[in-house]
């Protein structure tokens, strides 16, 4: 089974460029994709996902505090 994946960023670039990497491994898969960190927080909760790679210098609400309400 492969280890879940979600990606927050706010740059779809930067986004599509992870995902590329990630895409060319069997052992892992991108499940889901946020570009805020609300909605990465209800990626994951929705998701369950092994990893969430999250940019830390998000607007609104940013990836050091979206990462503490997922550990929640």
């Amino acid at each position: 089974m492969p280890t879940k994946i979600v990606l927050a960023d706010d740059h779809q670039i930067i986004r599509d460029g992870i995902k590329v990497v990630i895409d060319q491994e069997s052992d892992m898969e991108v499940v889901g994709e946020a570009d805020r960190g609300r909605e990465a927080i209800a990626q994951a909760s929705k998701l369950t996902p092994d990893v969430v790679v999250m940019d830390i210098g998000m607007n609104v609400l940013n990836g050091i505090e979206a990462t503490r309400q997922i550990q929640k």
